[in-house]
């Protein structure tokens, strides 16, 4: 009996996908579980894999597709099978760059020497005559990406404005953002940290053995996790009627991405080790960097930290992402001039700034937790 082929939603937050590439072809025998195409989520790019066996005997939508999800982009059946009636409806339009997209190739085959590109970065280099072959990438594995294709392009194709079609993974942040931001009754409270024990904690780290080093980062979620166990209500979330309040603590760490970003997990923070927390969160992140996270890494969080540090900001104040009901801000540590016994010294501050959900934090609750916080990071040696 023929079976449908959809769009699946691999997500909570996902609600269309694009056909990255088939990995079989029309008329090729498939068996349960075997990979059928790559699929483009707004996390990252996943195997659809068929639920049936047969012959893959349409493909409906073709590669740089994008669809919601549920619609139909395939049927699997068997080779003299009647399939007309379990191809109705047809699947929904695309919209019209895509459309050309299909005319010019419905393919898309990667020619020799080329590195990776995602389809808006393909629709670009057609538009302008680029030969992908002749551009490296700059994404993670060589990956292409539009900024690398700014060199080949002239004056005379630079238009004054630029529209860039919104990525899965940014459609993503427009929702949630949207969501948080706007019900989410949002306050801010900043606290500057004296960072001359924590940098010298990872100036020590550096010496032999080889890999055993930490960052600011692995100090921070540390910290934060040690101060999360000292106050469990910021380690919360609204719920309607109740607040939950978690037993475990996961911490989100947002991570940069050419078209938005990630917040990959650290599982059970408090429960772990300086060196534990240094060791999973590098691999996390370069595994996310790498697109190469299964779901139930990135979500569920129940605490978030944004650093920025590394960009030479000052402080700024981030946006916070349910269920969690608090993120952390981290600017850079900067050397200042600060007054100690009466005397003006040079000194190394770190300003961040906690953004909470007042339906579950209020402002003192706030303040105790970035205490704890700046006591436990001030003291890095005992972390």
């Amino acid at each position: 009996m023929a079976s449908r082929v959809i769009m699946p939603k691999l997500t909570d937050s996902m609600e269309e996908g694009v056909v990255v590439k088939w990995r079989k072809a029309e008329g090729e025998r498939v068996e349960s579980g075997d990979v059928l195409a790559e699929i483009e989520t707004d996390k990252a790019v996943m195997d659809l894999e068929a639920f049936a066996s047969g012959t893959l005997r349409k493909i409906l939508v073709p590669e740089g597709t994008t669809v919601p999800s549920g619609a139909l982009i395939g049927i699997i059946g068997e080779p003299d099978e009647d399939i007309r009636e379990i191809m109705s409806p047809s699947p929904p339009p695309s919209r019209p760059a895509e459309r050309a997209k299909a005319a010019v190739s419905p393919a898309e085959p990667v020619a020799e020497g080329e590195a990776p590109a995602s389809p808006r970065v393909r629709t670009l280099a057609r538009a302008r005559d680029i030969d992908l072959r002749a551009v490296k990438g700059s994404g993670p594995g060589g990956r292409i990406v539009e900024r690398d294709l700014e060199p080949f392009l002239t004056k005379k194709d630079q238009p004054a404005v630029r529209e860039i079609l919104l990525s899965q993974m940014r459609k993503a942040i427009v929702r949630m953002t949207t969501q948080s931001k706007a019900p989410v009754p949002h306050f801010y409270v900043t606290i500057e940290v004296d960072m001359a024990e924590g940098l010298g904690v990872v100036e020590e780290s550096k010496k032999p053995p080889a890999g055993a080093s930490v960052s600011i980062n692995h100090l921070i979620i540390a910290a934060a996790a040690r101060a999360l166990k000292q106050h469990p209500g910021i380690n919360a979330a609204f719920a309607g009627e109740t607040i939950k309040v978690f037993s475990g603590i996961d911490i989100g760490i947002a991570v940069a991405l050419d078209d938005g970003l990630i917040v990959p997990v650290l599982r059970d923070c408090g429960e772990k080790t300086l060196t534990q927390i240094a060791e999973e969160e590098r691999a996390l992140v370069l595994r996310a960097k790498n697109r190469d996270l299964s779901p139930e890494e990135y979500t569920g969080a129940t605490f978030l930290i944004s650093n920025l540090g590394q960009y030479d900001v000052e402080s700024f104040s981030a946006v916070i992402l349910p269920p969690a009901a608090a993120v952390l801000a981290v600017g850079s540590a900067r050397k200042v001039p600060v007054v100690r016994d009466g005397r003006v010294e040079a000194g190394c501050r770190m300003k961040v700034t906690l953004s909470c959900d007042h339906r579950v934090i209020d402002g003192a609750a706030a303040a105790q937790f970035l205490g704890t916080f700046r006591h436990a990071l001030e003291r890095a040696r005992e972390l």
